[in-house]
């Protein structure tokens, strides 16, 4: 699972590295349409992943069940298909979007070109999470992996062919690569559909079959817990639009440096994020079975990983900045020099947050696997956007610090959410929060 995510964002860091090498406008203006995009693509990351939990729960109580499980595949269908329409009608509108946040009218125009093309990619890509949450609480999210694995140089490939024109291909530029990520979706939904179709450890579910056939109770029960749990993350990722949106108004080079070293922040942050999804899983089968012990063990030794690996991505983005943003930028660009340098610095405020951004995504988790989203939902609103947005806006624009003061704040809101959730799941028995969540289970 973690190999899966990393891969996942390797596919953006394609991108980013592509986009540099197109000039700073072209990267700045990327990140521009790429923030607005995935305000709305983590959202329904979140909201598909409510598939995992409620599998793993099922599974817990019963090891051999095969109906409700389809049930919650063909919702989690419903729900891809009710978040696509309205986010794509949203996007269209992107350039009037930027240009009504103050953002330079040129890189509006680049940026909303690229959100055109890469906006189709949405729906492919929420039915192939999907899947992908399906295989995972069965325990075999190989597949998923394999199938990202062919998607990731297919969209390198993609981008080379319709960015700059080779092969015959028009040159594209920034549309190029929103058209290329779209069809690298695509791929990956249609090479999962395929496993879960053939595979006899899959197959016997049929869960493609009949699934336009509404289940009304089913879907409101996968709201009930893919809603909060899609602001949660939501609320965490927003906020580093928001400070994208923020360098954009501070300057051309910021939003660049801003670009390149929340890339990197981002591919570190994949494997604490798989350590909790799987973290979900082993979370949700022992708490669906009852047992205390194993949902103890499961939340601890995620936690042990996830904190493990961010101290040593924490070091090395302290250490060897200059290591990490080279591959990002052509050197011999005008302004690609300065982008360099403030990249590497914004990194060392990375650095400071690695802890504390693995520590809340696993800490929410690991909560998921017991069905408590709500409070979560809550403290990631507080933490992102109570305190640490207001206080990434202050410190960037009525200080000296400017850039440096927008990372201080998101680094404080991490900090306070880690807090938050690790206070709950510490206190879970405590607050009767098991034997709580078990009683309103769907």
């Amino acid at each position: 699972m973690v190999l899966t995510n990393v891969a996942q964002t390797a596919m953006t860091a394609t991108d980013v590295v592509m986009m540099g090498h197109l000039g700073p406008q072209a990267l700045a203006a990327g990140a521009l349409g790429g923030n607005l995009y995935t305000a709305f693509l983590i959202f329904g990351i979140g909201v598909m992943s409510a598939v995992s939990p409620m599998i793993a729960i099922e599974l817990g109580r019963n090891r051999h069940a095969v109906r409700d499980l389809r049930r919650t595949v063909r919702q989690g269908f419903w729900a891809a298909a009710t978040m696509a329409v309205p986010m794509w009608l949203f996007l269209w509108q992107a350039e009037a979007i930027l240009n009504a946040m103050g953002q330079d009218p040129a890189l509006a125009k680049a940026a909303a070109s690229y959100v055109h093309t890469l906006q189709w990619g949405l729906l492919p890509f929420f039915l192939y999470l999907c899947l992908r949450g399906f295989v995972a609480a069965l325990q075999r999210p190989r597949w998923a992996f394999i199938v990202v694995l062919f998607a990731v140089p297919f969209n390198a490939f993609a981008n080379w062919c319709l960015m700059f024109g080779n092969l015959g291909f028009p040159a594209l530029g920034l549309p190029g690569s929103g058209f290329a990520t779209a069809l690298s979706s695509g791929l990956m939904f249609a090479g999962l559909a395929f496993v879960v179709s053939r595979d006899r450890r899959f197959r016997r579910y049929h869960l493609l079959g009949r699934f336009w056939v509404p289940d009304w109770p089913r879907y409101r029960s996968y709201w009930r817990i893919g809603f909060p749990i899609g602001l949660t993350v939501a609320f965490e990722v927003v906020i580093f639009n928001g400070a994208a949106f923020m360098m954009g108004l501070i300057g051309q080079t910021p939003l660049a440096a801003h670009a390149i070293a929340i890339q990197i922040a981002s591919l570190t942050f994949m494997v604490p994020l798989g350590i909790g999804q799987a973290g979900t899983v082993r979370v949700g089968r022992a708490f669906g079975a009852g047992d205390s012990e194993g949902i103890r063990r499961a939340g601890a030794v995620a936690l042990i990983l996830a904190l493990g690996f961010m101290a040593m991505t924490a070091l090395t983005m302290a250490l060897a900045p200059q290591w990490l943003v080279a591959p990002f930028l052509d050197r011999a660009k005008p302004g690609a020099e300065e982008v360099a340098a403030l990249a590497m610095v914004f990194l060392s405020y990375a650095a400071i947050f690695q802890l504390a951004d693995g520590a809340q995504v696993v800490g929410s988790a690991i909560l998921r696997g017991l069905g408590d989203t709500r409070l979560p939902m809550i403290f990631a609103g507080l933490g992102y956007w109570g305190i640490g947005l207001p206080l990434s806006a202050a410190l960037g624009f009525l200080t000296p610090l400017a850039g440096r003061g927008i990372w201080i704040g998101l680094a404080i809101g991490l900090a306070i959410v880690a807090a938050l959730m690790l206070g709950r799941w510490a206190a879970r028995e405590r607050l009767g929060l098991v034997a709580r969540a078990r009683a309103a289970a769907f």
